[in-house]
This record gives C-alpha cells, sequence and structure tokens, in this order.
C-alpha cells in the first residue's frame, strides 16, 4: 500500500537567499537610476526591453510623486491639476521645507490664482507624505474653512494613501484633526490640526504651519478690532505652537496696510522672512518670477484682457490691493486714482504730443540694499500750452555706480534738456555722478555726438505736503498726463499721507514735474497761489 504525503512545503533557504539578493540589487539598481538626470534615464528606458520599460515606468511614477507637490497632483489627478509658474513657485517653498530647513515665508497674491488649493491642500498633503513623523497646522479665517482644507487632505489619504504612502489612524479620523499610522495602523507622530483665526491650537506642536487667508473680507480689513484680534492670535496662539526649527507660510491677498501681511513686515522679525510678492501683472524688474513689467501672473487664465475687466469691475481700490498686493487708505490721500486715470495717454495718442522741455528728475537713496531705499528716475516732459506728461519710471534699488549710468541713458533716449537732483544729501554728489557716469558713456560712443543736458540742484526747504500738493493740484486740474502705466509710482502717489516718509519714487517725480510747471519758483504754469506757498519750496 502506499502511502500519501504531504508537499513539503518549507521554503529552500537558498532560494530565500536567492530571492533577498535579488530584490537588494534591485534596490541598488533603483537608487542608481533615481540619481540620473532626466536625458540620461531617457537614454536608458529608449534601450531597455518592454519588461523592463514597466519596472522603470513605475520608478518614474514613484519619483514624480516624491518630487514636488504640483506634480504628485499631476499624477494622481491624470494631469487635470492646473500647472503654472506661480505654483510651481509655491512648490518649491514647500520642497526647501521639507528638506529640512526652517523657513518663514509669506506669499501675497491675487484671488483665484489656485493658491488656496495647491498651499493649503495638495502641499500639506505632499509634505507629510515625505514627512510622515511631522504634525501639520492650517488656519484660515473661519474654522469651517479650516475644515474644509482638514476634510479634504484626509479625504485624499483614503483614496490615495497606498500610493504615496500615508494610512490614517483608526482612532483619529476627524476633519479637524487626525493622525497618522504606519502600515500596521500603529500610531505615528504626525498628523494635522486645522484652526480658524482666533480659535485654539492645544495638544501638540507642529513642524509646519500654513496660514492661508487669514481674512476673509473687506469689512474684516477694515475693522480694527478684528485686524488686533488676528495680530493677538498670531502672536500669542499660533507662533507657540510652532517645534523649534519649524516653519510658516503665510499665503494671502492683500486687504489692508496693516492686515497680517504688512504687520509681519514692519514687525521685529521681518528680516526673518521671505516675502514673495507677486502682483496680477508684474510691476518691477526684480519679479521672483523673472516677468517683465506688464506681463500678466497667469495668462492662460487671466491676460492682459480679462485683467483690465476686472479691474474695471472692481475699481482702483479693490484692484491695487487685492490683485497688485498695494494696498492703500480708503481715504485721506493727497493724490486721488481718477487724476491719474481719467488723465492717461496712451503711447499712440501721445505720438501727436509736442513737448517743448523733457527732464530726467533724480532722488538719491540713502544707500543700497533691502534696507534702503530706491533711487528715484522720472522722466518727464511738458508743453507750451502747460501740460505735463509723464514719460518713463527707471527708479530701482542700485548704488551711485548704477543710477548714474541708467540716469544718463534715460536722458540719452528721451533727449533730455536737463537733469533736475536733490542736493540735500552731499551737497553736490549727485550731480558729480552724472557728470561722471555721462564722461564714462561718451567715451564708450552710447551719448552719440549728445551735448550733456544741465543739471539743475534744488533742495528740499519746506516739508513733503507742501512740495506734493501744489503738483497734486495740477493733477486734480487734469494737467498731469501719465504716458501708459507705472504701478509702482502710480501706487506709491496715492497710498502716501501727510505724516509719512515719501518714497523715492515720488519725490523724483515731484521734482521733476515742478521744474517742468514752474522753472523759476513763481507760480505753476498759468495757475498762481495767492499765498505764494510754491516760492522756495523746495
Amino acid at each position: 500500500m502506499t502511502t500519501a504525503t504531504t508537499p513539503d512545503l518549507t521554503p529552500d533557504t537558498g532560494e530565500e537567499e536567492a530571492v533577498a539578493q535579488e530584490a537588494q540589487e534591485f534596490l541598488q539598481l533603483a537608487a542608481a537610476y533615481r540619481s540620473l538626470n532626466r536625458a540620461q534615464r531617457r537614454r536608458i528606458a529608449g534601450s531597455a526591453s518592454p519588461e523592463t520599460r514597466k519596472v522603470l515606468a513605475n520608478l518614474e511614477r514613484d519619483m514624480a510623486l516624491e518630487r514636488s507637490p504640483g506634480s504628485m497632483s499631476a499624477i494622481l489627478t491624470d494631469g487635470k491639476e492646473k500647472q503654472a509658474p506661480h505654483l510651481d513657485l509655491i512648490d518649491r517653498v514647500f520642497r526647501d521645507i521639507a528638506r529640512g530647513h526652517s523657513r518663514k515665508v509669506l506669499i501675497t497674491m491675487p484671488p483665484r490664482h489656485g493658491k488656496s488649493r495647491r498651499a493649503a491642500r495638495w502641499a500639506p498633503l505632499w509634505y507629510l507624505s515625505r514627512n510622515p513623523g511631522h504634525r501639520v497646522i492650517i488656519a484660515s479665517y473661519s474654522a469651517d474653512l479650516a475644515d474644509d482644507h482638514g476634510r479634504w487632505i484626509r479625504d485624499a489619504i483614503v483614496s490615495y494613501g497606498d500610493q504615496i504612502g500615508l494610512h490614517l489612524h483608526a482612532g483619529s479620523k476627524a476633519a479637524n484633526r487626525f493622525d497618522l499610522a504606519d502600515t500596521d495602523g500603529n500610531r505615528l507622530e504626525g498628523g494635522l490640526v486645522t484652526a480658524g483665526v482666533g480659535g485654539g491650537l492645544t495638544g501638540k506642536g507642529a513642524h509646519l504651519a500654513v496660514v492661508d487667508d487669514p481674512i476673509k473680507d473687506a469689512a474684516d480689513a477694515e475693522s480694527p478690532t478684528m485686524r488686533r484680534r488676528l495680530w493677538d492670535w498670531w502672536t500669542s496662539v499660533l507662533n507657540t505652537r510652532i517645534e523649534p526649527g519649524g516653519s510658516i507660510i503665510v499665503i494671502q491677498t492683500r486687504w489692508h496696510e496693516q492686515d497680517l501681511a504688512g504687520k509681519i513686515l514692519e514687525g521685529e522679525d521681518a528680516s526673518d522672512w521671505t516675502c514673495i510678492d507677486l502682483p496680477a501683472i508684474c510691476d518691477t524688474e526684480d519679479d521672483p518670477l523673472g516677468r517683465k513689467p506688464g506681463q500678466a501672473l497667469w495668462p492662460v487664465r487671466y491676460g492682459r484682457k480679462a485683467l483690465e475687466k476686472i479691474r474695471r469691475a472692481v475699481g482702483e481700490r479693490v484692484w491695487w490691493s487685492l490683485y497688485m498686493q498695494k494696498p492703500r487708505p480708503l481715504e485721506g490721500g493727497v493724490w486721488k486714482w481718477p487724476w491719474i486715470t481719467d488723465n492717461r495717454i496712451t503711447s499712440m495718442a501721445f505720438r501727436g504730443v509736442d513737448l517743448s522741455r523733457i527732464v530726467v528728475a533724480v532722488d538719491q537713496a540713502g544707500g543700497q540694499g533691502d534696507t534702503h531705499d530706491e533711487t528715484g528716475i522720472i522722466g518727464a516732459g511738458c508743453t507750451t500750452e502747460g501740460h505735463l506728461y509723464v514719460l518713463e519710471d527707471r527708479s530701482a534699488n542700485m548704488g551711485a555706480d548704477v543710477w548714474g549710468h541708467e540716469a544718463c541713458r534715460l536722458a540719452i533716449e528721451l533727449q533730455a534738456d536737463a537733469f533736475v537732483v536733490e542736493d540735500n544729501f552731499g551737497g553736490d554728489q549727485s550731480a558729480q555722478i552724472i557728470r561722471q557716469a555721462w564722461r564714462d558713456l561718451r567715451s564708450r560712443g552710447e551719448t552719440k555726438g549728445m551735448l550733456m543736458p544741465a543739471i539743475v540742484e534744488v533742495h528740499a526747504k519746506q516739508n513733503k505736503r507742501l512740495r506734493a500738493e501744489p503738483i497734486a493740484q495740477l493733477a486734480a486740474q487734469g494737467l498731469i498726463h501719465h504716458v501708459g502705466e507705472f504701478p509702482r509710482l502710480e501706487g506709491q502717489l496715492v497710498t502716501w499721507m501727510p505724516g509719512m516718509d515719501s518714497p523715492d519714487r515720488m519725490d523724483a517725480y515731484v521734482h521733476g514735474l515742478t521744474e517742468l510747471a514752474d522753472p523759476e519758483q513763481e507760480g505753476l504754469g498759468a495757475q498762481h497761489y495767492n499765498d505764494q506757498r510754491l516760492r522756495g519750496r523746495r
């Protein structure tokens, strides 16, 4: 009789070792593949067998999930999630923090440009996938909105957890507070908590705090009580929950000069913050995205025509606050927006204007660097009928070795007859800088035989309001025309109030237009003042 026997199911030790060795070799090859650049990986994939290409495709997918919040969102949504350079900039901030760098970052940008979805949803999800042992705080103007962000992240972990290596702990799955677990269900230290501005943040601290849209609307922004409540919560609640070496990201649309962003920029630790300012239309040469002045932030969704339509619909004050990130006072400014916007002309319309004089006005800054003012360089002209035209704004933060040449090049470009320079600081230093710069350009052949414009030195004897008011009056009379748009200059004009330090763009603007309107300091064009306020006003 034959006795049946059970097959031997005990693994062969040699087979186990072979499998382990093969797995180890695969991990080493995968690590080597990850270290290659894109071109090298593409060459390898091109020459690989179909089976190997499948393995490499999975590796590429894993690498994309790990690369950045935007890359993760594109993979998990099959490319449906929107991408743009300004969203990639947010990604870079989170990538830097995920690598272990402690950062304080303030990002200001317009509404409806994807900031909340990226910074308060996809980015925290990605951050936790890279650091499952860390805790994240998400705060917003209301607990409901913050909870919505938390609920979205929680649900994304349920949907995509196996793909991104995140799992919820069975006993902690609330939208406003949840903990993470390992693959065996054991609780990890990592997790997320949400809160509205003014709400408590009890419990564990956080390695990363994201404050998204801390202000609800214009009413809250204009309320001193609400602004004080926000600042008190910021200083006594949120900042006390950050772990040593932790990071804070504030991303908002500007509403008021003293909103959270404004207070941070004026605070004692302002130098610790990195400010990424992203207006809807670029208005500076040092844009974080490298845009040229006049370029839209997200032209695929909001081109110049769309933004102009929005501007007309919302009005100048809302436009400059919410869209250009340059809030201005509700009332009390010396300049009014209609004085600028109603008298603006296009470059094409300006072609028919015959100028009798052109000047380049310069207001030298106290120094170079982030802690100093800009050097104001404004080009302007006038007609014999008394109309004034602002032609160029070349102001920037630059030292004497740079601004002298910039002023001279502008004078050559405009064929100016004079430089107008303030001599308050350093005597005739500004005049000497311009003379030396002109000699340098002449030696290089850049002056093209043009005689050097005269230098008119002015001295600011009177206070800033007495200097600015007469020019503002000319603007009110419709006698000043901006040829095109000068966002930073115009923002400074309409936000300046008596008692404030006047920015150098505005000072150069006032000096240049005063020289054109009243070179003898007797009156402005055909308009004279009975109180003789203009005599010796500088």
